[in-house]
């Protein structure tokens, strides 16, 4: 259920509000109506932007339009219930219809929100829907880098923000175990086996270079290890590096519910059955010798072989069974996240959702931008089939999980990302997670010193919080259910480290300018509800990031 408070809510109420409005223009299409949140107060608390997207049918000036609608709405206020909530309507930069929300209006949500302690209470986009979320789905064939952490923060924190907007998420690991690259990692570790046992073998460039595939060789070497066959090697790696990378992902706050195996897709029948399924849908045909799908038919480029003619398969098979079986398992909507090496890969993986008959935005997919290390004002150099790269356990070690998650969440998912690690360890406002954790600490401890007023308030006179720092803050705790509509819209969550920082900064301004304990006990009782509030709102985002909310610091 929606509280009365929460931003969902009152978004409804002023589009059922706007659409009266367009219902009445006797237009066979009106646009769908956006009510958002604008960056400046001055612009109001919400607007929409309704009356540039009627100007063309109507043929008329928006500005026109808009005050049209402004006219419209002042009217009916009252029978929209929105008497006791907006304090005024205005025209703004030529179109734009901006909204202001009553003082009272959010003092209720404050009092709601420090009720319910949670600052997100409402939230239903999700409905219940079902999504497969899968992310990260590093080939097993060494540690992980830097770039698949990002992933890992990026798919983790994600999944909490769906959870919190009412999805029902599972998250998978594709273990990508078995194939040439698998190959080729039990082939490094059989040659430098050898050469540890003194014999002279060449170790070809195509191998992996890393000091991890000698760890492994010493440690089968040391283990005296009885070896039937040069699969054993791929198999003993195969395993070790598996349960290192679980182990990685666990000590940064990210487990799956799902490690999905493509051993075992290969080894069912999945692949046949559904390449017969679309051979049968006129979709798969044969040409030169091998087996083509028809990815051409839904927007590709070009089609794309599925089976080679020496029979074997491309890497596009086992993928479409993949992607059949996620369906056949009952999820509604699929979310990939890749990294940037596949984004070619998109257009053909969204032709066989839709060869499989479902609408191709039933699968989204998400492509993470590498991260470049910088260490000491330098950036750090990596290779991944060299080991010359900054692993997840490195920056972990260094930098510990809170700043490497939301270092690593701080930029748009499609911008490529600085890591500075020396900013990432420091103390101080600089660094951002810090600056967060610092807010949240020091309200701790300003609550904890007020302990004997807390019975007290219930009895809280929100109405005393009139200054501008105040209301600053009121309008920011507004935003938070909003913040995560925008990650959901942009399937992205770093518009809630944004988000947090701003709150940050807003109540560092406040507290520097205002005393909350001390002088007046009423308008102490006030401070300590806001606060209080922030307090629920800073733990809520930084649970939803995965990070902690430490009470000293």
């Amino acid at each position: 259920m929606q509280k009365e408070y929460a931003f969902p809510k009152i978004e409804k109420l002023i589009s059922s509000l706007v659409n009266s409005f367009l219902s009445d223009l006797n237009i066979s299409e009106f646009p769908e109506v956006v009510i958002e949140i604008p960056k400046e107060r001055i612009n109001g608390d919400l607007s929409t932007n309704a009356a540039f997207r009627l100007a063309s049918s109507l043929k008329k000036s928006p500005k026109d339009i808009a005050e049209q609608l402004v006219s419209f709405c002042k009217g009916k206020l009252p029978e929209f219930k929105l008497d006791s909530i907006i304090e005024d309507i205005k025209v703004a930069q030529g179109g734009f219809v901006n909204f202001y929300l009553k003082d009272s209006f959010f003092h209720n949500m404050l009092a709601g929100i420090i009720k319910e302690k949670d600052a997100f209470a409402g939230m239903d986009a999700g409905k219940g829907r079902k999504v497969l979320l899968e992310f990260v789905s590093a080939n097993p064939t060494g540690p992980l880098s830097i770039a698949h952490a990002r992933q890992a923060a990026v798919g983790d924190s994600l999944f909490n923000v769906l959870k919190a907007l009412g999805f029902d998420v599972v998250r998978e690991y594709y273990n990508n175990d078995e194939g040439n690259q698998i190959n080729i990692l039990g082939k490094s570790v059989e040659l430098r086996y050898r050469q540890l046992k003194g014999e002279d073998v060449e170790f070809p460039e195509d191998c992996y270079q890393g000091d991890y595939i000698v760890s492994l060789a010493r440690e089968i070497l040391d283990k005296k290890a009885k070896i039937d066959n040069s699969s054993y090697f791929c198999d003993f790696a195969l395993d070790k590096i598996t349960n290192i990378i679980k182990d990685e992902l666990k000590e940064f706050g990210v487990e799956f519910d799902i490690w999905y195996s493509q051993k075992k897709l290969q080894a069912s029948d999945k692949i046949d059955k559904s390449l017969a399924f679309l051979r049968k849908k006129d979709f798969i045909y044969d040409s030169e010798g091998a087996s083509w799908f028809k990815s051409t038919a839904f927007g590709d480029d070009k089609d794309r072989v599925v089976i080679k003619s020496d029979k074997s398969y491309t890497y596009l098979a086992p993928d479409i069974a993949y992607h059949k079986d996620k369906f056949e398992r009952g999820f509604q909507w699929l979310i990939n996240i890749w990294g940037p090496d596949h984004h070619g890969y998109v257009p053909r993986i969204k032709a066989v959702i839709q060869a499989l008959g479902h609408d191709k935005e039933a699968l989204s997919v998400i492509i993470v931008q590498l991260a470049t290390i910088y260490r000491q004002g330098k950036s750090v150099s990596m290779s991944t089939r060299r080991g010359q790269y900054i692993t997840l356990r490195e920056v972990l070690d260094e930098v510990g999980r809170d700043a490497t998650r939301f270092f690593l969440l701080m930029r748009r998912t499609d911008s490529h990302l600085d890591f500075d690690l020396e900013l990432a360890k420091k103390q101080s406002p600089e660094n951002p997670v810090y600056y967060i954790q610092y807010a949240h600490a020091r309200i701790c401890s300003i609550l904890e010193k007020a302990e004997e007023l807390k019975p007290n308030l219930k009895k809280a006179d929100l109405s005393l919080l009139k200054q501008d720092e105040e209301k600053e803050l009121l309008r920011l705790i507004f935003q938070a259910p909003y913040t995560l509509e925008v990650c959901l819209r942009q399937l992205d969550p770093y518009q809630l480290t944004a988000y947090l920082q701003g709150l940050a900064t807003g109540f560092h301004r406040f507290y520097d300018k205002h005393k909350v304990l001390g002088g007046d006990e009423n308008l102490a009782l006030a401070r300590i509800a806001l606060i209080s509030c922030l307090k629920i709102v800073f733990a809520g985002g930084l649970s939803l990031l995965g990070i902690s909310r430490p009470e000293k610091m």
